[in-house]
């Protein structure tokens, strides 16, 4: 048989189980549900009585005050030439226009470094873009070398040499900058 203790706490556990699940909803009184009111969109307009008409205007012919264009004047120039010019064909010169680099004397960049390993390089290139340089990476025959720069003031790249030798353990070299041909 079953002491009056364990009587008492099913006694109990039923009492509890009920509460919680029956009296919520009768003290909880008269629930009102929400609706979104929807107002719908008409599918044709309403129009009003007075509604208001605009004259269409025919556009007008002013042709004659503009000047000729400029392929009539070519077709002129080319019906005057003569005919004996045409049969012998102009020989044409290529004009080889020299390179100017108007930085090759004053713009200055650091080469770092070259790594076989394009990632490392990635690695360095961010880490001293944090540190506050003007880092960049080029490809050049397998290798990924890290430039600082460019520059104009060597002086100021030269005292970054300095410090860039503490940062990473690489002495770099100071090169002049090419912009056409970095």
């Amino acid at each position: 048989m079953a002491s009056k203790f364990q009587n008492r706490l099913v006694g109990t556990i039923i009492l509890v189980s009920i509460g919680v699940i029956v009296l919520p909803d009768v003290l909880d009184g008269k629930k009102t549900h929400y609706k979104e009111e929807i107002a719908s969109i008409p599918i044709k307009p309403e129009l009003e009585s007075d509604v208001e008409t605009f004259e269409i205007l025919e556009p007008e012919d002013d042709s004659s005050a503009l000047p000729p264009t400029p392929v009539e004047v070519i077709v002129q120039a080319e019906d005057q030439q003569d005919p004996q010019l045409d049969a012998q064909p102009q020989p044409v010169v290529i004009k080889e226009v020299p390179e100017r680099n108007e930085y090759q004397e004053s713009a200055w960049i650091i080469q770092l470094m070259a790594l076989k390993n394009a990632d490392n390089a990635k690695n360095v290139v961010k880490d001293l873009q944090k540190r506050g340089y003007q880092a960049h990476t080029k490809l050049d025959n397998g290798f990924t070398r890290v430039i600082i720069g460019p520059d104009i003031s060597k002086n100021k790249l030269e005292r970054q040499i300095q410090e860039l030798e503490k940062i990473t353990g690489s002495k770099g070299r100071l090169l002049k900058f090419k912009p056409l041909n970095p």
